[in-house]
């Protein structure tokens, strides 16, 4: 997807527009440098309109994290968390790659794409040198 080329249907639109290309973009004000996420059309920071689309590091730290608990047969516990980027942003995903209860808050994280029921998703594995 070429670069500031807002999809049809806004900043939403052009957010998931880019995950399906298999690239992952967030928001950045053109006035006041700030990141942003969940996609908008103006910044909340300083109310600017030009907001570019960047590639973030990648790079987080859990927040928060909880276990939904389900049936093995329902494919088992997975783990909901928040990750502050290290952008600025906070964004909800989970954690793979380790069971769901060792997700800890503080833990150094890193984003790939996924794929889930058929749409491109952020996940986090843990970062190397964190403890599973």
């Amino acid at each position: 997807m070429p670069d500031a080329k807002p999809a049809p249907g806004g900043p939403d639109a052009t957010y998931f527009a880019y995950l399906e290309a298999g690239d992952w973009r967030i928001q950045r004000c053109a006035s006041c440098n700030t990141h942003i996420f969940q996609p908008r059309v103006m910044c909340p920071s300083c109310d600017g309109e030009d907001l570019d689309w960047v590639a973030p590091s990648g790079k987080g730290t859990v927040h928060s994290t909880t276990v939904i608990r389900r049936r093995p047969e329902s494919g088992g516990d997975y783990n909901v968390c928040l990750v502050d980027l290290d952008e600025g942003v906070r964004m909800m995903s989970r954690v793979e790659g380790m069971e769901p209860t060792e997700v800890a808050i503080g833990m150094p994280v890193a984003a790939r794409l996924a794929k889930q029921d058929g749409q491109t998703v952020v996940v986090f594995d843990p970062a190397e040198g964190a403890s599973a």
